[in-house]
C-alpha cells in the first residue's frame, strides 16, 4: 500500500505541482481546443490535461482504467459537470484485457506485453517493474464517439497500446496526439501508419513533435509523414521521448 501511495504522490507532484508547466499546457492546447469543444483524454492518469483543457472551457472525456488514478480523478473532477470520467481501457475491440501496473511508476502501466518487453531493455527503464496485474473492461473509440460525440482533439497516451486504441476508430478527428518513445520507435511508426489511413478520406494529416513534455513544437512548420519520420530519427539517438501531434489539413506556418 505504501508503494502505491508513493507512486501516485510522485505523479501528482510531477503533473500538478508545477504551476508554470500548467500555464504552458493551457497556452499550448489553445491551438487545438476552445470553449464548448469535446476532448478525449485516453490515458488520463491523474488529470493534468483534464485540468488544462477545463481551463479552456473544453468538455473532457477522461478515460482511465487504473483504480488509483481513478480515485484521484474523481477527487479532483468528480463534481465538475464539464468532465466525464470513464473508468475503462480503450482498445481495438470491446471486451476485457489485462493491465500491467507499475506500482512505483504508474505513468508506465500498460496493456502491451510486447511494449513492456521492448522498453525494459532500455537503460531508462532499468528500475521499472510491472508488479500488479488487473483485468479491465475495454471499450473502443468508435463506441465513445457514439456516446459522447466526435472529439475536436483526442490525446492517446497508453504506453505502447496506441495502435490498438486507434484501430478502434473509423472516422478522422480534427486533431490527435500519440506518444513517441525512442526504444519503441517501430511501434510508433506502426501508429503513424494507422493515423495516415485514418486521415486519408479527409485530406490527410500534417504532423509535428513536442519532445519530453516541453509543450513546444520541434518544427516551425507542420510536416508530412515522411518528414515527421526524419524528424523523429533526429531525436531517436538522444533517447528523447515526446508526443506526435496530427491535425487535418495545413497547420500554422505551412
Amino acid at each position: 500500500m505504501l508503494a502505491r501511495v508513493r507512486g501516485i504522490a510522485r505523479s501528482l507532484v510531477m503533473y500538478h505541482g508545477q504551476p508554470g508547466r500548467h500555464r504552458r499546457m493551457v497556452r499550448f492546447y489553445r491551438e487545438f481546443l476552445g470553449p464548448g469543444d469535446v476532448g478525449f483524454d485516453v490515458g488520463a492518469h491523474v488529470g493534468s490535461r483534464v485540468r488544462a483543457w477545463r481551463k479552456l472551457g473544453v468538455h473532457v472525456i477522461a478515460i482511465e482504467p487504473q483504480p488509483d488514478c481513478l480515485r484521484v480523478l474523481r477527487l479532483l473532477f468528480g463534481r465538475d459537470r464539464g468532465v466525464t470520467i470513464v473508468p475503462l481501457a480503450v482498445g481495438a475491440q470491446a471486451g476485457r484485457a489485462r493491465l500491467g501496473i507499475s506500482t512505483a511508476t504508474p505513468t508506465v502501466s500498460s496493456m502491451s506485453t510486447g511494449w513492456q518487453g521492448t522498453v525494459a531493455e532500455d537503460r531508462s527503464f532499468s528500475r521499472v517493474r510491472w508488479d500488479r496485474f488487473i483485468d479491465v473492461e475495454v471499450v473502443t473509440l468508435d463506441a465513445l464517439v457514439a456516446t459522447h460525440g466526435v472529439p475536436v482533439f483526442c490525446k492517446v497516451d497508453v504506453e505502447g497500446f496506441e495502435a490498438d486504441v486507434l484501430t478502434g476508430l473509423h472516422q478522422p478527428v480534427r486533431a490527435l496526439s500519440f506518444e513517441y518513445l525512442p526504444p519503441a520507435h517501430d511501434a510508433a511508426l506502426a501508429v503513424l501508419d494507422i493515423v495516415e489511413e485514418l486521415g486519408a478520406p479527409a485530406g490527410g494529416y500534417r504532423y509535428n513533435y513536442s519532445p519530453v513534455e516541453t509543450l513546444r513544437f520541434a518544427s516551425e512548420r507542420w510536416l508530412d509523414a515522411a518528414e515527421l519520420v526524419a524528424l523523429l530519427e533526429r531525436f531517436r539517438p538522444l533517447g528523447r521521448s515526446g508526443d506526435v501531434y496530427a491535425r487535418l489539413g495545413s497547420g500554422p506556418g505551412d
